[in-house]
């Protein structure tokens, strides 16, 4: 039976988790374009070993969201979540959950380890991987009601998706929660050209974490996770051969070969 808690964050929005298994808390946050679902398929055996919080990001799956959007809300939610946790949590995310996951980890002190994959940071000196103006595109396509083409575009230009491998997302059953989400999709775009990643804001923070990248990902989301890491005292990249930006479903045991050894240490 799935389980299901909320808890309020900071700016009164209520934020859901699904919680499942058994042992120590282990706090999840996803990425864009999705829900707390996207474990899929590391779930059954990070349940055999931790308690699991997997995250609605606010204004998808059960969690509410605020009238007006900012990423500091999402820094504040994963407190949030934290804070319910009986003991101080470890925390893994993905994307652009790995941002607010980072950014969390100064406002609270109860995080014991964390894994990231692929923040998708800005870096300095290097353009975007997609047009400037793609927000503001991904806005006018939602006005028209059209959610299919919003997550299409978006897989496309900021994922470099090609044709086939979107064709065959269509045809998961994670197509329906893409939909549901697509409308988060402009704004966390937008986010992508505003947000700054500050290294000397961690100077600070102390918990040791693991950074992963697929060698097949995106040459930005590379260099950005080398980027978070180099600004935390103590972290380490690890790199997935033969994956790209999802490796918990492309490939899990490889995924679970990196993140149980440390998270369990």
């Amino acid at each position: 039976m799935r389980h299901f808690d909320t808890v309020i964050s900071q700016d009164g929005t209520a934020i859901a988790f699904e919680r499942r298994g058994h042992g120590p808390p282990l706090v999840m946050v996803h990425g864009s374009a999705v829900d707390h679902t996207r474990w899929g398929g590391v779930v059954s055996t990070l349940a055999e070993h931790f308690t699991l919080y997997m995250m609605d990001r606010r204004g998808r799956g059960k969690s509410g969201d605020g009238p007006v959007y900012a990423i500091e809300r999402e820094f504040e939610d994963v407190a949030a979540v934290l804070e319910v946790t009986p003991v101080p949590a470890c925390v893994m995310a993905h994307s652009y959950g790995s941002i607010c996951a980072l950014e969390a980890a100064r406002l609270t002190t109860r995080i014991v380890r964390m894994a990231l994959y692929e923040p998708p940071l800005p870096v300095p000196g290097q353009p975007l991987s997609f047009a400037v103006d793609l927000g503001q595109r991904l806005e006018a396509i939602l006005a028209t009601g059209d959610r299919g083409l919003v997550v299409e575009t978006f897989l496309r230009e900021v994922l470099h998706m090609g044709e086939h491998e979107i064709a065959r997302l269509r045809r998961t059953s994670s197509w329906p929660v893409r939909l549901d989400a697509a409308a988060t999709l402009p704004r966390e775009v937008g986010v992508a050209t505003t947000y700054r990643f500050v290294a000397e804001n961690f100077a600070r923070v102390r918990v040791p974490t693991l950074f992963l990248c697929g060698n097949r990902s995106p040459v930005y989301m590379q260099a950005s996770t080398r980027m978070a890491s180099a600004a935390l005292a103590g972290s380490r990249v690890e790199v997935l051969s033969g994956q790209g930006h999802a490796a918990m479903s492309t490939g899990p045991k490889a995924f679970l070969a990196k993140v149980l050894p440390f998270l369990t240490a």
